[in-house]
């Protein structure tokens, strides 16, 4: 009789490593920390940016109310010690005011304007708008019977020096007295005439800077423009002097614009 072996006994080991049962054993990765991270530097950026923006918007305001303050009570002193004040106002034009024999000064006319001009022996109108016009109020001057000559100067700036030539070439030339303006009559009427007044030696560049505030608070590029300006030259001012002036300056024009 032969005895056979009995099977040999699984492995436990084995059993545990492999078949089906494997698969129901799963390591989970540990969750990474780095978008937690992220969400809160992104916060902190966001705090930061903000802060920034509201001191900056309060340094700006600041800085404008002191500017606006300063130019107002410039404008004050000078129109209560200057002949003429502000200027007047007639029919259709506010801060009319004579220069010299040869030119005078004012706000843009309307259509009575005009005609009031013409009425006082006014032949040229030179406008330094550089605004965008109608056909209609480009050619209301020339309705009225006066030339026309427009030499367009961007709101708060200052004219170049080919234009303050072009301009004493125009008020010589004229067959009779001049009138320039802008929109409100104010800075680049003011400066257009303060570097005719020093070029012509009328008046030195402090007598033209106290009669442009007198009509009116000018942009801060325009007071300096006027303050350098001599007998022979009027140069425009120093790229840091239009920044400042046109940042402080920019509300009113956005104002203007709307």
């Amino acid at each position: 009789m032969t005895l056979l072996p009995h099977p040999a006994a699984p492995d436990a080991s084995a059993t545990l490593s492999a078949g089906p049962a494997s698969s129901d054993i799963s390591v989970k990765p540990a969750k990474s920390a780095k978008p937690a991270k992220r969400s809160s530097r992104t916060r902190t950026i966001l705090r930061r940016t903000g802060k920034v923006a509201i001191f900056g918007a309060l340094g700006y305001g600041l800085v404008w109310l002191l500017a606006t303050l300063g130019m107002l009570g410039a404008h004050a002193w000078a129109s209560s010690n200057t002949a003429g004040g502000s200027g007047q106002t007639v029919s259709g034009i506010k801060h009319l005011k004579k220069v010299d024999d040869k030119l005078l000064r004012g706000s843009a006319p309307s259509d009575q304007g005009y005609r009031e001009l013409a009425s006082m022996g006014v032949r040229t109108v030179v406008d330094l708008r550089a605004e965008r016009m109608s056909d209609e109020d480009v050619n209301r001057p020339t309705q009225a019977g006066l030339n026309l000559v427009r030499m367009p100067i961007r709101d708060g700036q200052t004219p170049t020096q080919a234009q303050v030539d072009a301009f004493l070439a125009t008020v010589r030339t004229s067959d009779g007295p001049v009138f320039v303006h802008c929109g409100a009559g104010v800075g680049r009427t003011g400066s257009m005439t303060a570097a005719y007044l020093v070029r012509t030696g009328e008046m030195t560049s402090t007598e033209a800077a106290r009669a442009t505030l007198a009509v009116g608070p000018p942009s801060i590029e325009q007071v300096y423009y006027v303050l350098s300006s001599e007998h022979g030259k009027s140069e425009q001012p120093p790229l840091l002097i239009q920044i400042i002036s046109r940042i402080i300056d920019a509300p009113r024009r956005i104002k203007a614009t709307i």
